[in-house]
């Protein structure tokens, strides 16, 4: 059965994209979650306006997390921690701790977008980078200090 992609499938393809897949598997999957139409000429013009949205929707993304970048560039979060000896830190830090302290400067950050290049273990200052789009990093500063 001949399909049309409506989003980007691994498997698959990229949106747009006239993909010939098992009869099955595009009634049963594919189309019930929106991700195909049937290759029809009346669905290429959905798709045209589809792509047209999700165009617009994407620019409208990338403004807002440059803005958010420029912001955050700007932040530096203090982590307190219990050391030991030799200003060990017991466990590490992690990036729910740094996406607490964002959220308590203002900014709601999903811990799963802090990058963290290498584990934080002993009293310093750190730099992390916190993925905000699919083209937009922005940096933060971690202060790790005695609790």
């Amino acid at each position: 059965m001949k399909v049309i992609l409506r989003k980007n499938f691994d498997s698959l393809g990229q949106v747009g994209d006239v993909v010939d897949v098992k009869r099955g598997y595009a009634l049963n999957y594919l189309i019930p979650r929106k991700i195909v139409y049937s290759a029809q000429a009346g669905n290429l013009k959905a798709l045209e306006e589809e792509k047209k949205n999700l165009a617009r929707k994407t620019e409208q993304e990338l403004h807002a997390a440059e803005s958010l970048s420029v912001e955050l560039e700007k932040v530096s979060v203090t982590i307190p921690v219990q050391v030991g000896e030799e200003d060990k830190i017991f466990g590490s830090v992690t990036t729910q701790m740094i996406a607490d302290a964002l959220r308590e400067k203002g900014f709601d950050i999903d811990k799963r977008k802090i990058d963290i290049d290498e584990q934080i273990k002993t009293l310093g200052i750190y730099s992390v980078s916190v993925k905000l789009h699919s083209n937009v990093n922005a940096k933060i500063k971690v202060w790790v200090v005695r609790e």
